[in-house]
């Protein structure tokens, strides 16, 4: 990409779009930031449907504000499950990573800046962070909770594949997506404290000490576990096409649709759509070839 495109794009030398980047780090910085901080800090008044709702309730703000941007993905197992159903590529989805691990690291350290104020408030060995074993409210095995953080992110990261089309979350598609984190939330807080979402607990557990983070492994791998699998059924369950870590093909992310004035969702499925999307796509019956979504109801 040449200087001129990069700058009509809104991008950076090198290719990379700063509207997707620079969203999924606010993203993820707020989710932590407000997420988190209900446990940290409200827990004692609002209890874990309160910690639940605020979770939930801040993931489909969010997705609203920037989920015709980026997808609104904010964790990298949804990233992770949208790379496997062929949504985005290679290369953008290590972008986004690495915007979420930053997003997370910069989120926690502002609610560890704010809790320092709370006097006798203990951060040490919690700190919002997540646990089995003695680190859980119900005593789980580490097999337990491998098991029940697999199956939190599955439905997450299937709720978001069957609600959005491509990347971007437009319309009502926040708010099953929200409803779902709320669901995750009331079910795994007892038992693990709630991942669903590598960040989410690496983060915490980088300011909470070494209890955290000997145990955060499994809160890294368990999700992204979940999300490859909901990424395999979703594509038997709704006909996604081929599974892999391709390209990206017709499924082009959010942000490098936006560089074209479409968002990524706007682009025609290429998998389920069959030789009814490639009519639509190749002029069909409004008569604009080369206009990928122009005939789209």
């Amino acid at each position: 990409m040449d200087t001129d495109t990069t700058t009509r794009t809104g991008g950076l030398p090198g290719g990379v779009d700063t509207r997707t980047v620079v969203s999924e780090f606010l993203g993820t910085l707020l989710l932590v930031f407000f997420g988190v901080g209900s446990a940290v800090l409200g827990a004692e008044y609002i209890g874990t449907v309160g910690i639940a709702l605020a979770f939930g309730f801040v993931l489909i703000a969010l997705a609203y504000a920037l989920g015709p941007i980026s997808g609104c993905h904010l964790n990298p197992a949804v990233t992770l499950g949208m790379l496997m159903a062929k949504r985005m590529s290679v290369r953008k989805a290590i972008e986004y990573w690495i915007a979420q691990i930053l997003g997370a690291i910069v989120g926690a350290a502002l609610l560890l800046l704010v809790a320092k104020q709370v006097p006798g408030l203990t951060i040490s060995g919690a700190f919002g962070t997540t646990g089995y074993g003695y680190r859980s409210a119900l005593g789980i095995t580490v097999f337990g909770a491998f098991i029940a953080e697999i199956i939190l992110t599955f439905l997450l990261v299937y709720v978001y594949l069957s609600a959005t089309k491509k990347l971007a979350i437009v319309g009502f598609a926040a708010l099953p997506i929200g409803v779902a984190l709320v669901v995750i939330q009331l079910v795994g807080i007892p038992i693990t404290g709630t991942s669903a979402n590598p960040v989410r607990s690496l983060a915490p557990a980088i300011f909470a000490g070494s209890g955290p983070l000997t145990q955060v492994w499994l809160f890294l791998v368990a999700p992204l576990v979940g999300g490859v699998l909901a990424a395999l059924v979703h594509g038997v369950t709704h006909g996604g096409g081929t599974l892999g870590l391709g390209r990206g093909g017709a499924g082009a992310p959010a942000g490098e649709g936006a560089a074209a004035g479409t968002s990524g969702d706007d682009v025609p499925d290429s998998g389920a759509g069959g030789s009814t999307d490639t009519t639509r796509a190749t002029g069909g019956t409004s008569g604009t070839s080369g206009s990928p979504g122009a005939d789209r109801p």
